[in-house]
């Protein structure tokens, strides 16, 4: 898992603040960002498990003040420990 975003990008977008209740269970279920598409998952209380679907026994669990950068079109899907909230940024490359 990488620690920090590339060079030359861009924030784009915003997801909402999700909690425990809010989560969309798309994000619960294998996915991934679109072609070109960086994300970085961060979380401000709890914790949540990340997982990339290509090494699916290696868990990253990430708390308050961590956050995961999810490359392009990489297989991942995010587990629930309890209470949370977190939100996406959406990178891509300037131009």
């Amino acid at each position: 898992m990488l620690t920090n975003l590339p060079e030359g990008l861009t924030k784009y977008s915003e997801s909402p603040k999700f909690d425990q209740d809010t989560l969309p269970l798309a994000l619960q279920k294998k996915h991934r960002t679109k072609p070109g598409c960086w994300a970085k998952a961060i979380i401000s209380e709890g914790s949540i498990n990340y997982i990339l679907e290509e090494n699916p026994d290696e868990v990253f669990t990430l708390t308050s003040g961590q956050f995961a950068i999810i490359e392009p079109e990489e297989p991942h899907h995010v587990e629930l420990i309890g209470p949370v909230k977190f939100h996406l940024e959406f990178y891509k490359k300037s131009f």
